[in-house]
């Protein structure tokens, strides 16, 4: 006869200070004072309390000092040049932009993602073998292929991508005047 497994029992407070450390990626400080319950309790967990003197840590990866707005790279009428067709308000989400077309048609989408999101996109472009050529004389650096540019002035990678049921040949121009214009904004 097997004997059933035994529940392991934590006290709540310290296992919703556990959940919460662990989501969040956070500790407190050794002389922070964190509110809980007692053990068993009902009562609402509060947040805990930190000095206001305390220093809080940077990730650099997430930190970076992207003041650039993507949806201000190209306005309206340039993303409209650019698809060839009226397009919907932009979406602003984080680091990126997207104006898509009518829902009567036809099919259009430009996407402007800046910062981290950009670059690893040209990284991704890369290892997939995708042909990527240089468009000189635009930023520090610009590459492009038949839907999408990749443009870099210092540090900062701006990519706009166009989605279009077209032949690819007619993008080249339209993604070359955008590279061109993104670059002045960044």
């Amino acid at each position: 006869m097997t004997t059933p497994p035994v529940p392991l029992r934590l006290p709540v407070a310290g296992l919703a200070a556990a959940v919460v450390i662990a989501l969040t990626g956070c500790s407190t400080p050794a002389d922070a004072p964190v509110a809980a319950t007692p053990s068993g309790s009902d009562a609402p967990l509060t947040a805990p309390t930190v000095p206001a003197d305390t220093p809080t840590a940077v990730d650099p990866a997430t930190a970076a000092p992207v003041t650039v707005d993507p949806c201000m790279l190209l306005t309206d009428e340039e993303a409209e040049r650019l698809a060839g067709t009226p397009l919907q308000d932009p979406v602003p989400a984080g680091l990126t932009c997207t104006r898509t077309g009518p829902v009567t048609g036809p099919t259009a989408q430009v996407e402007v993602f800046v910062g981290d999101g950009a670059k690893k996109y040209l990284d991704i472009q890369r290892s997939l073998g995708h042909e990527l050529r240089t468009l000189p004389g635009i930023g520090d650096e610009c590459l492009a292929d038949e839907s999408e540019i990749f443009v870099r002035r210092g540090d900062l990678w701006v990519s706009v991508r166009l989605v279009r049921l077209v032949d690819p040949a007619e993008n080249a121009e339209p993604l070359a005047e955008a590279a061109r214009t993104v670059a002045t904004r960044i």
